[in-house]
């Protein structure tokens, strides 16, 4: 068996579902003016997660979603009446904290085929990192053709990734705007374009994803992105990503169809197979 028909082994289940606030700016002169306890243990990167955590604390969150509002989007929240989803989500969570050994990673989340329900998978992950108040998830629509984070979560947004790449001088902050979910940040895809490889494939792409990183060292990164089928831009974006998940849905492909899919990605990056359904 090879390396990528093993990664296919690692399976989870779960059930199929379906004004512009800026994002607030990290307050650096507060920062620096925080206390540390003096019962606070002092070890490598203690103070630096202290005042991450206060930080995180102060986020400000313009409007949240009700539990009525989440339940009817099917995304996953403490209240959660579906316990077995929110489980299955936390698990997938534990488990990709155990392949980046505890680290803030990206991962892209593609489908073998269109419609097996990789945005619904790839939002509800970002919620279950989102559930643990010591950290933050964003989560970045790069389906440039038929975008949907931004409607699963009532937002009308000005700009995104595409913006973003176009235009040297715009900050980062202009494109991330609050969910409604505590924690919980969204990068929509911005102007539709018709040749989305050209953005992903550029410089501007590299840099927009290490900034991320290094600006928010406590967030976890999901890009959903479309079918690995139907379009080169999840093979370019899983280059640029630590770690890439392939939803499937159940009962809807062949075999065939699932290796393809993931030997089309590094076997190093591969996270594994989300079966849908």
């Amino acid at each position: 068996m090879t390396d990528k028909q093993e990664n296919i082994k690692n399976i989870y289940d779960i059930d199929k579902g379906q004004a512009k606030p800026k994002e607030p700016q990290p307050n650096s002169s507060t920062a620096d003016r925080v206390l540390v306890p003096s019962s606070l243990e002092v070890k490598s990167g203690s103070v630096e997660r202290y005042v991450i955590s206060k930080q995180i604390a102060k986020m400000r969150e313009p409007s949240l979603l009700s539990v009525d509002d989440l339940n009817q989007k099917r995304i996953i929240h403490p209240e959660s009446p579906d316990r077995t989803i929110i489980d299955k989500f936390r698990e997938l969570r534990t488990r990709l904290l155990e392949i980046s050994k505890g680290n803030n990673f990206t991962l892209a989340v593609t489908g073998v085929t269109e419609g097996c329900g990789a945005s619904f998978a790839a939002i509800n992950l970002a919620a279950a990192f989102a559930l643990d108040s010591s950290k933050t998830a964003l989560i970045i629509d790069c389906n440039l053709r038929e975008p949907s984070l931004h409607n699963i979560l009532d937002l009308m947004p000005d700009l995104g990734v595409t913006d973003f790449i176009e235009d040297p001088d715009m900050d980062i902050a202009s494109v991330i705007y609050p969910t409604g979910i505590k924690r919980l940040r969204l990068i929509p895809a911005g102007s539709r374009r018709e040749s989305s490889g050209e953005f992903f494939t550029s410089f501007r792409m590299r840099q927009f994803l290490h900034s991320l990183r290094k600006r928010y060292p406590d967030r976890f990164i999901i890009l959903d992105t479309p079918s690995i089928a139907v379009s080169p831009d999840a093979r370019i974006i899983s280059e640029l990503c630590d770690l890439t998940l392939v939803v499937v849905p159940h009962g809807r492909v062949t075999e065939s169809q699932i290796v393809s899919a993931v030997s089309s990605i590094p076997s190093q990056k591969c996270a594994g197979v989300l079966v849908n359904g």
